[in-house]
């Protein structure tokens, strides 16, 4: 198969390279179709979950670069460091996450690939890294806030971010699903930074929950694939997550170590970072699912090669009218508790303990309310802040207690079908004895309550 060395200049911050790199380019299967037009980054160090500690996946800076018919190219040469593309729907423009000094923080830029300068999105003194587009001219990115990645979405004509995440944890975006959730990580419990998790979340913050509660390996980098399937890193292979099966499917790959991001060819072969082991570095390999071999895209001898996207336009995600409502705080529905993972004697759950987190990080009691005999409980909830549930028995015992935390956000009326019970598994059709009983939600928020007498 044929090589090409490529001239690519500067690479890293404060590292330059001979002017004649090493990059090698082995076409295999797409030399006989049409080569795809792809975005990588590149950088002597991928760390994959800095992040996780509020650190810096690239800890020696990183370059992206666009691999056409005619080579390797730097998307943004006159920049110190540059990662994280994504494409817009149309194909025609890339956010990043970049810094056009070496002492700048991370912040968000786009460029259009007909030519111009880049444009600069997010500003603030805070890192912003892992930008996403969403419909309506907006964008979805992680900023660091006292030593955290939170979640935003801002529009791109300008306006205030809004944090859509609500935790001690950092979180970190990896993909907008074809139903206009979005796709991010996490530590598991939520809250932690114990494992990473793939978790989803309405673009208005709402619906925060795992996409699944199996809770297995480490599972990070999730991308959506054209069959709807989440395909993801776990522990040292990849996995992936399909709409039929409650609990994760391991994809039969070469063995060897992945870093996520899959990008999906036309012609359904995957862009993949793969290394032997963690002595190597990652190299960007195209392969067929299910084939034996891991022909060979792009490799740099000395540095990582990693986050493949395709430059091609794509389908439009469903938008997502939020249904929050103008109240200070939220309601939460649970339709029956014994619906869960945990197996819980009839009768056996009396009443539910409502917790936030003080500024100091410990536990704060909110409150207390009756758990129905059916399991059911109606509460009205401090909203935008970490919340955690704990399960009692009649005599004031802890049945079960929340190991992470979740939020609900200001005016979210959110249902749940159980405690633990997973995002596929289905409620029944009846009605709730707490709403028999009273619409009225337990108080946990301490004062009053707009908006939750009548869950209206």
């Amino acid at each position: 198969m044929p090589v090409r060395s490529t001239i690519l200049g500067p690479l890293l911050t404060g590292l330059c390279l001979l002017a004649s790199t090493g990059l090698t380019n082995v076409s295999g299967k797409a030399a006989a179709d049409a080569e795809p037009v792809f975005l990588y980054t590149m950088a002597r160090h991928y760390d994959a979950l800095a992040w996780m500690r509020g650190g810096d996946r690239f800890p020696s800076g990183a370059n992206v670069f666009l691999h056409d018919s005619a080579g390797q190219h730097l998307l943004v040469p006159d920049f110190a460091a540059s990662a994280d593309p994504t494409v817009s729907f149309d194909g025609q423009r890339v956010l990043f996450a970049g810094k056009s000094r070496a002492q700048d923080p991370w912040q968000i830029w786009e460029i259009a690939l007909s030519g111009g300068n880049p444009r600069r999105i997010t500003s603030g003194s805070e890192d912003c890294i892992r930008p996403f587009y969403l419909p309506d001219n907006r964008i979805v990115y992680a900023r660091k806030s006292a030593g955290v990645f939170v979640i935003e979405a801002v529009d791109m004509a300008g306006g205030k971010p809004l944090p859509l995440t609500y935790g001690p944890a950092n979180f970190l975006p990896t993909d907008i699903l074809r139903d206009g959730r979005i796709l991010f990580g996490a530590g598991y419990p939520l809250g932690t930074e114990t494992t990473p998790e793939i978790y989803t979340v309405y673009s208005d913050g709402s619906g925060v929950e795992s996409y699944r509660c199996d809770h297995g390996n480490a599972r990070s980098q999730g991308k959506q694939t054209s069959s709807g399937d989440i395909v993801f890193s776990s522990g040292a292979g990849l996995a992936r997550f399909t709409s039929a099966r409650a609990r994760q499917i391991s994809v039969a790959a070469p063995a060897g170590e992945y870093a996520g991001d899959v990008a999906e060819t036309a012609s359904g072969d995957w862009l993949v970072s793969w290394r032997q082991n963690a002595k190597a570095h990652f190299q960007l390999m195209l392969w067929t699912p299910g084939a034996a071999r891991l022909p060979l895209a792009v490799a740099q001898p000395d540095a990582d090669i990693v986050q493949p996207v395709l430059l091609a336009a794509r389908t439009l995600p469903n938008r997502h009218p939020t249904g929050l409502h103008d109240w200070p705080n939220a309601n939460l529905l649970c339709l029956n508790a014994y619906t869960s993972k945990y197996a819980f004697p009839a009768g056996s759950i009396h009443s539910v303990r409502l917790y936030t987190r003080d500024d100091a990080g410990k536990a704060q009691l909110l409150g207390t309310a009756p758990v129905e005999r059916d399991g059911s409980f109606f509460v009205h909830v401090p909203s935008d802040q970490p919340l955690q549930i704990e399960l009692l028995n009649s005599n004031g015992k802890v049945l079960q207690r929340e190991a992470g935390f979740f939020w609900i956000r200001r005016g979210e009326q959110r249902a749940c079908v159980g405690c633990h019970a997973g995002p596929e598994t289905a409620p029944e059709n009846a009605v709730p004895m707490i709403l028999l009983k009273s619409t009225t939600p337990a108080d946990m928020t301490g004062g009053d309550k707009p908006g939750a007498a009548g869950g209206q």
